[in-house]
């Protein structure tokens, strides 16, 4: 990384957003701390907490505080008090705001304070009521907007966000973490254990949050159609979608054959137990972090084709994409990854690690977001 150290005191970077318990947002946060640090800069993180705190820590971030997974009108206004003082007290250079209603007190905070404001678009906002799209601008505030996909780039331009405002710079992967060639076979049977996964059955596997639009229930009504009786579906993630599944896979005659592990803090492991991974989004993804990692394990992907997930699988060759919500395409190919012969597999997963170690890298993704904050701090 290039330095971001000055004369005088290092250049300091205050990111802000809801809390620190899971998530993209939350782990692309821990990132740029990394980078800051290693580039000879501070990182300041305003946050309401999380378990994930620590690890800001130990990348030689620091962590202040604050009550901003708020969404109420009165206390978001009020936010902006603390964290201009944190502002004025850390010598933050630049504000960094990552999510919305966090991003208005750090919108105010950082005006009042006279420092540039960059924003992260990292969702497909709704305006399905009034005052939404006006809560949503403060993402297309920033003196640049940091899109994470081609897809919300051009969801920005549709808002009348300029394309000189626009740098888009996609999530990457560590390739020493995601790498199949250094994950040792006691942290893949320690999960397949904890699991109950029997050794050598095939595993349909859908990393993410349980919640309807990423295409959990459509999972398992593909999985129920398969003539693979011996197949499992796991499910890496929590939410309240939970008992819902678990009720869906008992109607299907599926519940002896699939598994709600929840939250998984070990993702290259996860993924090395599957034979084919679904990223089966009702919705459009804004990325689709779980895709590329996927591909950088060099495992089969199936991903609807809409949104950011669509950008990162090259059809036939690094994965498969189909039509989203239809569920005859997604079972069919799902059928043909748990039948492919181990040549087809190898070179399949040979492509799908060299592109995302050529296009979707961490290094290019921290170097990108270190440009933009040289680009407005000159």
């Amino acid at each position: 990384m290039q330095g971001l150290a000055t004369p005088g005191r290092p250049l300091a970077v205050m990111q802000v957003l809801p809390a620190l318990e899971a998530g993209g947002v939350e782990r692309g946060t821990v990132e740029i701390t990394q980078a800051l640090t290693a580039a000879g800069g501070r990182a300041i993180v305003a946050s309401a907490g999380g378990r994930m705190v620590p690890q800001i820590e130990r990348a030689g971030g620091r962590h202040i505080t604050l009550p901003l997974m708020t969404k109420d009108p009165l206390s978001i206004w009020l936010n902006a008090r603390p964290l201009r003082r944190a502002i004025a007290e850390h010598g933050v250079s630049l504000v960094h705001a990552r999510s919305r209603a966090p991003g208005w007190s750090a919108y105010w905070a950082a005006r009042r304070a006279g420092v540039p404001f960059v924003t992260s678009w990292h969702g497909v906002y709704a305006e399905n009521f009034p005052g939404k799209r006006r809560y949503n601008s403060v993402m297309a505030r920033g003196e640049l907007v940091i899109a994470i996909s081609h897809f919300v780039a051009a969801r920005l331009a549709e808002l009348g966000v300029p394309d000189a405002r626009i740098r888009i710079i996609p999530r990457g992967v560590d390739p020493g973490v995601f790498d199949p060639a250094r994950v040792l076979g006691d942290r893949v049977h320690k999960l397949a254990q904890a699991w109950r996964l029997p050794p050598g059955a095939p595993v349909i596997m859908l990393p993410g949050r349980l919640t309807r639009w990423k295409g959990s229930e459509l999972l398992l009504r593909a999985v129920a159609s398969l003539a693979h009786p011996d197949v499992f579906c796991v499910f890496v993630g929590a939410g309240s979608l939970a008992p819902t599944l678990a009720r869906l896979a008992q109607s299907l005659g599926l519940s002896g054959r699939v598994r709600l592990a929840g939250q998984c803090d070990d993702m290259p492991a996860a993924l090395m137990l599957a034979d084919v991974v679904a990223c089966a989004s009702l919705k459009p993804e804004p990325f689709g972090r779980t895709v590329i990692e996927a591909q950088a394990m060099g495992k089969p992907v199936v991903a609807a084709n809409h949104g950011g997930a669509g950008e990162t699988i090259i059809d036939g060759q690094t994965g498969w994409r189909v039509p989203p919500g239809d569920l005859h395409a997604l079972a069919e190919v799902l059928a043909h990854a748990l039948v492919m012969g181990s040549t087809e597999r190898e070179a399949l997963g040979q492509a799908a690690r060299a592109s995302v170690l050529e296009h979707y890298s961490l290094a290019a993704m921290q170097q990108a977001t270190l440009d933009v904050y040289r680009e407005l701090l000159g």
